[in-house]
């Protein structure tokens, strides 16, 4: 049987991510036994809406970077089930969407690979993943004012955008810095990468989002995403509370580690970096 879904899409109807977001909505209403909630009247009357979002796994349909519809279900205190991002979605199907507001062929194309993907019954992105990562992580600190950053001392390797990965066999998870947590301060969003997607060392990992900032996580390896934390979807939080357990963003089958590795740093390397930016950002 189809899933089917409390959709909140976005209501960017001057953009033509909107305009393909209300698009995959109907394509749902019309496969499934969804129901759509209307961002505009859930501002002003939720009581019917809040209703349809607890009897329903609630389906954020965002747009683009913007993510309204992620906002609204913040403000109004709702669980999220899923996130998708027309956006997001357009990059890693390799399809360039127009600015038009009438949905071209493509737009179209667009519309029904979503809508296919969301209706998968045997699709599920697990939170519980059951990769082997270890329980006890040793990690040294560095301090600065009232500051504490912990950097795990083995098996970890990083970037210099402060993003780590842990590899296991040929899967890694990945994940963000406690430098990065502690620049962003409170993180309030969190945009995954899209399951089943190729990404390239260096290339856009999902993003995070915070009042002061919003922050791109960048692929400490290349491969093929294959499981994302779906726990942060509704408690982007656990990436303040330990960006290394709780909080790790994604996993990825590697397509090749060991020339990724070449541009990667160890911890010895990497806590040298911490500090000189800590030091840096402090002064």
């Amino acid at each position: 049987m189809s899933k089917s879904y409390a959709i909140l899409p976005c209501n960017g109807l001057d953009k033509c991510a909107g305009c393909i977001a209300k698009e995959v909505a109907l394509k749902l209403t019309e496969t499934t036994d969804s129901e759509i909630i209307c961002p505009v009247l859930y501002r002003v009357a939720d009581a019917r809406y809040n209703k349809i979002a607890s009897e329903k796994p609630l389906l954020i349909i965002d747009g683009c970077a913007t993510r309204c519809a992620s906002k609204l279900a913040s403000e109004k205190g709702l669980k999220i089930a899923k996130k998708i991002n027309i956006t997001d979605e357009a990059k890693a199907n390799n399809i360039t969407i127009t600015d038009s507001l009438r949905l071209g062929e493509n737009e179209l194309k667009l519309a029904d690979i979503i809508t296919v993907k969301l209706t998968k019954a045997e699709e599920k992105i697990e939170s519980e993943s059951s990769f082997s990562f270890p329980k006890d992580i040793q990690y040294e600190i560095y301090k600065k004012d009232k500051f504490t950053f912990r950097v795990p001392k083995k098996g970890f390797y990083f970037n210099e955008n402060d993003c780590w990965v842990y590899v296991n066999g040929n899967i890694a998870r990945i994940g963000v810095t406690d430098y990065v947590q502690q620049s962003l301060s409170d993180i309030m969003f969190f945009t995954p990468p899209s399951v089943g997607s190729e990404i390239e060392q260096f290339g856009e990992a999902g993003n995070v989002e915070s009042g002061k900032a919003v922050f791109e996580v960048v692929c400490p390896v290349s491969g093929r995403i294959t499981a994302i934390n779906e726990k942060l979807l509704q408690a982007p939080e656990l990436i303040n509370e330990n960006p290394y357990e709780k909080g790790w963003i994604a996993e990825i089958e590697l397509s090749d580690f060991e020339s990724d590795k070449d541009f990667l740093y160890d911890f010895s390397k990497y806590f040298e970096v911490l500090k000189r930016k800590v030091d840096e950002f402090h002064v």
